[in-house]
This record gives structure tokens, C-alpha cells and sequence, in this order.
């Protein structure tokens, strides 16, 4: 064959599959859209209607890459995203030129010292290093970029021992916490083994940091990092229940003698979830379905609350009765919708003397997993005005010394975290931040069991995406990269210890540039 005859042939197969092919398949879907009918823009332009759901069907993604302003975007703009991003990768979080925070707008500012604290006035137990890895950038360029791995030693930022924040002094085994962050409640099913693994794993190595096992069960997942755990007690009982859904007090005799059981949480609520839990049945394998003793491959609809109580003397008695027949902590986890809420809580614990040892509060915006819009956006209030609610209501009556207060709900940097703390939280918790820290590009699948991280599925093809032992050290940083901000901003405030924020130490800017204390 002459080279005149492969160029032809090579010619006229290129104008088949360029020209020919797509004008016959423009063709066939242009007579078909024009039959079916279900939708009227195909049915009256099959063509354009066809662009028109292409472009509908890539709009996220383009907003989100392109069209978006680093600082547009909901549930986390680009630039929250990074900030979140950057420090597990690199455990780094030095910027370069300023804030991108528009100072117009209203909103929180920690107050500054005239004279901070030098590092070495810092009330900080950073004497046992932890051993994690980072990346270094060799090459950056409009075609390239090129980074490596290195195994660096870090200062843990834990609290000392006298500084420890302790849940349930009283109980048999208290809790002593040495990290003011921690991992907020993610099931194993929500997440897949790989992400619950890497989370254990990774905030075990960080030291004095807790992950809670939401409402799915203990896994040997959870397990497998020596980190920490609050057991969570979901509605559903899952982990907790015998095979008719009744509460097992065995299962929880089991779990309480385990050493890294910490703490157990019974959930009356989480922030987008005004109600109980949803799984569809494609995450519910066969391992899923044995720890929360459910049928495999079948959607899991949690009750709106629990059988075993329905009021405040019926909570109360069955949190007594987990804490006696554990040993260990016992809290709740709520969402507040009002003042009255919380003063009717605080009142019945100065009543009784009796109540939890900590109190998850959970703010409207949180919620990492699936839920339904209308409960997300509208119910619940923000974690900002709850907290302040909650704190001033256990005051009033007299019950703030017995109980912890754990904040959640969108706090994913040090800065925020100190805000909270300074509102009243004892301690804070993150799930998205961490899910974002073992991979999650924020795709919105998490209730589909298609993410495409591998983060929120059990499809072991897609898990493959996420290698346990690269994002460990990812999860190890991020909260490393947390604790020592919040060390730096304590410092800023002219305080030795982030323990000690209290609201006088925070002031909020209106969009007229008025001050005002938030005491």
C-alpha cells in the first residue's frame, strides 16, 4: 500500500468518525426527542434542549472550578475549602498579601492583647513529637508540578495534664481531654471503611484528639488507630441493639469495657438532621448491615427519636442508667431551636441534679451527611446563637460546672474555633473539615454512594481511590495545623492557654462599622 492510499484511508476514516457518525446520531436523537414526552424543551428543540441539559448537567462543576469567586459558594467557598485543604497536604498555613475576608461585611473579631504572649509563657505540652509526613512543592508551573514526600517530627499542641478538659469527673472513668478539637460524629456506612479507617488512624497518631462513631455502630474500623471514641447512641440503636430493635444492655456492657471507648452520646439531634438518619440501601453491605444488626442492601430510615424516652425525667433516667452500667461519660446531642429550649434543660438539671456530663451542640449549618433540604436550610438554629443561648441558660441556673460543652457546626479553622470557644464551648468538633482532609472535593453525591473521592460510599471501586496511608498523615496534620492556631491566637489575645477565651474577648462589627462587645 502506497503512502497516497494511507493517507486516503486515514482521511476518510477521520471524516466518518468526526463528521458522518455524529450527524447520524444528531439525527436519530433529533426524531426521538421529538416523539417522547416527557420533556417539553426536547420535545419542541431537541437539539438545543440537548445543549441546554448538557450545560445544566456540567454547571456545578464549572461553577465551582471557574465562574465562582474564591469567596462564593455554599456549604464552603473556595478559599474555606483551601484553608482546610493546604494544611493537611503541606501542614502549612501561611498566606501571602492579606486576607481575602471582605472587612465590610459584618461579623466576629477576636480581640487582640497589647502585650501577647511570647511562645515560651505558652501553657502547652509540646514535649513528645509526633511523627508525620508533608509535601514538599519541587516544581510549580502552567504544565507541571512536581512534589515529593518527607517524614517531618511536629509539635503536638496538646493541653498539659492539669489543664485537661475533663468529662465526668464523677464517673467511674472520666475522660481526659488534651486536644480542644476533635472529629465530629460520621458513621461507618455514611463513610466508607477506607475513610473511617485513615480518620481513626490519623487522629491517633495526633494525640489527646477523639473521633465519634455516629450513629452507625463501632466498627474495627474505628478501632484501628488507637484514637479515642465517643460511642454515639443513635435512635436506631445501631451497635446497641438486639435483633427485635430493642436496646441491649449486653452491647453496651461490651463496648463500655473497651479501653478506647471514652464516652458514650446519645443523639437527639444533629444540625441538618432535625430527625433520624438515612441510608440508602446500596451502602448497606453485609459488614454494615452485622454491626447495625439491620437487613444488608436495604434502605435504613432511623425514628425521629428515640422509643425509650419522650421527655425530659424519661432522658434523664436513661442517661443515669447508661452511666451507671458503663463507668464512663454520658452526653447528649442536640440542636436548639430557642431560648426556651435551653432554659428548660438547664432548669430540669438544677431540679434533679441530675442530666449529662457533656453536651454536643450541634448549629443548623452542620450536617456532613444526607438529609433533606428543607430541614437543612430552615430548622435549628446557627451554632453561633445557640451556643450563647445554651451557655447563658446552664449559668442562670447554676449547672454550668457539671456539664461540658462540645460545638460543632462548620468550624474548620482555628480562628472559628476560637470564636466558639470564646462563646462557651469547652471543646469542638469537625466532621466536614476532616472528610475534606481524607479527600472529599465537596461533589455533593454523599447520600448517593457514588463519591468520587471514595470518601461517603461503601463501593469498594471507588474506595480504592483513597489510600489509607497517605491521608492518615493529611487527617494527623489538619488537626495539628488546628491546635497550633489556636495556641497562636491565644497568644494574640494576650492569653497563655486557648482554654481560657471567654466572650469579653470577642467583639462583633456590624456593616456600618459599629463595635460591640458580644459580653
Amino acid at each position: 500500500m502506497s503512502w497516497l492510499e494511507s493517507i486516503s484511508i486515514t482521511t476518510t476514516l477521520l471524516v466518518l468518525f468526526l463528521v458522518i457518525i455524529p450527524i447520524i446520531i444528531a439525527i436519530f436523537l433529533y426524531f426521538y426527542d421529538k416523539k417522547q414526552k416527557q420533556h417539553a424543551i426536547l420535545r419542541n428543540y431537541p437539539i438545543l434542549g440537548r445543549m441546554r441539559y448538557m450545560l445544566e448537567k456540567t454547571g456545578p462543576e464549572l461553577r465551582q472550578y471557574l465562574f465562582d469567586d474564591d469567596n462564593d459558594g455554599q456549604p464552603f467557598n473556595r478559599e474555606e475549602y483551601l484553608r482546610m485543604v493546604l494544611p493537611g497536604k503541606y501542614l502549612n498555613s501561611v498566606i501571602g498579601f492579606g486576607s481575602k475576608r471582605d472587612f465590610d461585611e459584618a461579623g466576629f473579631f477576636i480581640r487582640n492583647s497589647m502585650f501577647t504572649k511570647q511562645n515560651e509563657e505558652m501553657r502547652v505540652d509540646n514535649e513528645n513529637l509526633v511523627d508525620t509526613m508533608r509535601y514538599i512543592v519541587d516544581e510549580d508551573s502552567l504544565f507541571a508540578r512536581k512534589e515529593h514526600r518527607e517524614a517531618l517530627p511536629t509539635l503536638p499542641w496538646l493541653l498539659p495534664e492539669e489543664d485537661a478538659v475533663v468529662l465526668g469527673p464523677n464517673c467511674e472513668h472520666p475522660f481526659h481531654v488534651r486536644s480542644l478539637l476533635g472529629q465530629s460524629a460520621m458513621s461507618f456506612g455514611a463513610l466508607g471503611e477506607n475513610a473511617i479507617t485513615a480518620l481513626s488512624k490519623g487522629i491517633g497518631m495526633a494525640q489527646g484528639a477523639w473521633m465519634n462513631t455516629g450513629e452507625g455502630g463501632l466498627s474495627n474500623h474505628h478501632l484501628a488507630g488507637d484514637a479515642d471514641i465517643i460511642a454515639q447512641i443513635g435512635s436506631g440503636l445501631f451497635g446497641f441493639r438486639t435483633l427485635d430493635g430493642e436496646f441491649s444492655w449486653d452491647l453496651l456492657r461490651e463496648k463500655a469495657d473497651m479501653p478506647q471507648v471514652k464516652a458514650f452520646e446519645i443523639k437527639l439531634a444533629q444540625g441538618a438532621k432535625m430527625r433520624g438518619g438515612h441510608v440508602e440501601g446500596s451502602k448497606v453491605t453485609e459488614e454494615i448491615a452485622a454491626i447495625r444488626n439491620v437487613k444488608p442492601y436495604v434502605s435504613i430510615n432511623s425514628p425521629n427519636r428515640f422509643h425509650q424516652f419522650d421527655d425530659f425525667p424519661t432522658l434523664f433516667d436513661f442517661i443515669e442508667k447508661v452511666r451507671n452500667y458503663s463507668g464512663k461519660p454520658v452526653g447528649i446531642k442536640i440542636v436548639i431551636g430557642g431560648q426556651p429550649d435551653a432554659e428548660e434543660l438547664a432548669s430540669f438539671m438544677s431540679k434533679t441534679g441530675k442530666g449529662p456530663d457533656f453536651i454536643s451542640l450541634d448549629g443548623g449549618e452542620g450536617g456532613s451527611g444526607a438529609t433533606y433540604q428543607d430541614l437543612a436550610d430552615s430548622v435549628g438554629l446557627p451554632l453561633r446563637s445557640a451556643i450563647i443561648l445554651l451557655d447563658d441558660a446552664l449559668r442562670k441556673f447554676d449547672v454550668r460546672d457539671r456539664v461540658k460543652i462540645i460545638a460543632s457546626g462548620k468550624i474548620t479553622t482555628p480562628d472559628r474555633a476560637a470564636i466558639v470557644l470564646a462563646m462557651g464551648a469547652d471543646l469542638v468538633q469537625v466532621a466536614r473539615g476532616f472528610m475534606i482532609s481524607v479527600g472529599c472535593i465537596m461533589a455533593h453525591r454523599c447520600h448517593t454512594n457514588d463519591c468520587p473521592a471514595g470518601v461517603a460510599t461503601t463501593d469498594a471501586k471507588l474506595q480504592k481511590g483513597l489510600v489509607v496511608e497517605e491521608k492518615k498523615y493529611r487527617v494527623t496534620n489538619y488537626i495539628l495545623t488546628m491546635r497550633e492556631g489556636l495556641f497562636r491566637i491565644a497568644a494574640a489575645a494576650g492569653l497563655d492557654s486557648p482554654t481560657k477565651f471567654e466572650r469579653h474577648h470577642l467583639v462583633y462589627k456590624d456593616e456600618r462599622g459599629r463595635v460591640t462587645p458580644v459580653e
